[in-house]
């Protein structure tokens, strides 16, 4: 099933095109002296969106608003929490973030703990050197991307592991090919964050009675038959993509696309040796914004479910 998803190439370069511009990472700098967070806002506001807290205890207010930084440079003597103690209360739901602590005085054990624990990347002096300090910063902003990295990499493995077992798993519990439908298109549609997706069988190159449909509210309907996106994937067995409808001339006046305000659609024909097995329709609400490692994720993942219903449906 070599020609199911044969080239990317038409879809990498329209995902590319909705590619998000670089947003500066966020960081949070804490310190009880509104000299010093003036003069840190002033040091980082260029590479990064600063966030500024007085106290440990507004610091953690605003993270439970702005979520997950890259950066937090605190100082280690504040009135009611010590800096060591305010970023220990941020490890279990940032591990990520990487932690500096900046000391006017020797307080090694507080230092040594934190350190050895993984709750502090580094510790400043004060006075610090603004030269040293943007050093420090640049290689714990490097060290948070590579962390999320390995994080994110780990996610999306676990979730085309789950996928794949899910689809397996489906086929062998299902006594047949309809039954099959349903908890499929619920397993593409959960994983890839999807608003509808619909797994509908084909016969002789054409749609089929057999529909499996997944929505995340109320009901979903299949207008699948009428749209020129999915006519176009069945008759060139090639996946088919509108990354942003109100943006796409050949689609942005269709009924349907207006009527159900789908702004993005995917439609992939399920291919075994060449024989027309299934269509997947993948719909969103927003503009698409599918990565890389998503669209191989899809290819593998198409290819399991063409053989499962090719079993289901001549061995049941």
């Amino acid at each position: 099933m070599e020609n199911a998803i044969p080239e990317l190439d038409n879809i990498r370069s329209q995902l590319k095109s909705l590619e998000r511009r670089r947003k500066k990472p966020k960081m949070l700098v804490v310190d009880d002296e509104p000299d010093n967070l003036d003069l840190l806002y002033r040091t980082f506001r260029r590479e990064f969106q600063v966030l500024k807290a007085d106290s440990g205890v507004s610091a953690l207010e605003i993270l439970s608003e702005e979520g997950e930084v890259a950066v937090i440079i605190s100082d280690q003597r504040m009135p009611e929490m010590k800096g060591t103690e305010f970023l220990s209360k941020t490890v279990p739901q940032f591990p990520n973030t990487v932690r500096i602590i900046l000391t006017g005085f020797t307080d090694i054990e507080d230092l040594v703990e934190a350190i050895n624990s993984g709750q502090v990347y580094k510790y400043i002096t004060k006075p610090w050197d603004p030269h040293e300090l943007k050093q420090v910063v640049q290689r714990a902003a490097e060290t948070y991307e590579l962390l999320k990295q390995r994080t994110e990499e780990l996610r999306r493995a676990e979730a085309q592991t789950n996928l794949l077992m899910t689809i397996v798993g489906v086929v062998q519990e299902s006594d047949s090919l309809e039954g099959c439908l349903e908890p499929i298109a619920k397993a593409f549609g959960e994983n890839f964050s999807a608003d509808i997706c619909i797994l509908q069988l084909m016969e002789g190159g054409s749609l089929a009675a057999g529909e499996g449909i997944y929505t995340v509210e109320g009901t979903a309907e299949n207008w699948l038959a009428e749209d020129p996106l999915t006519l176009e994937a069945i008759a060139s067995d090639t996946v088919q993509i509108s990354v942003n409808v109100a943006k796409d001339d050949n689609l942005s006046e269709v009924p349907h696309y207006q009527n159900s305000g789908i702004q993005a659609h995917l439609a992939i024909p399920v291919l075994f040796r060449n024989e027309k097995i299934a269509l997947l329709s993948l719909q969103w609400k927003q503009p698409c914004t599918l990565r890389e490692d998503q669209l191989q994720m899809l290819h593998l993942s198409v290819q399991q479910v063409a053989i499962a219903l090719t079993c289901t449906r001549y061995h049941p």
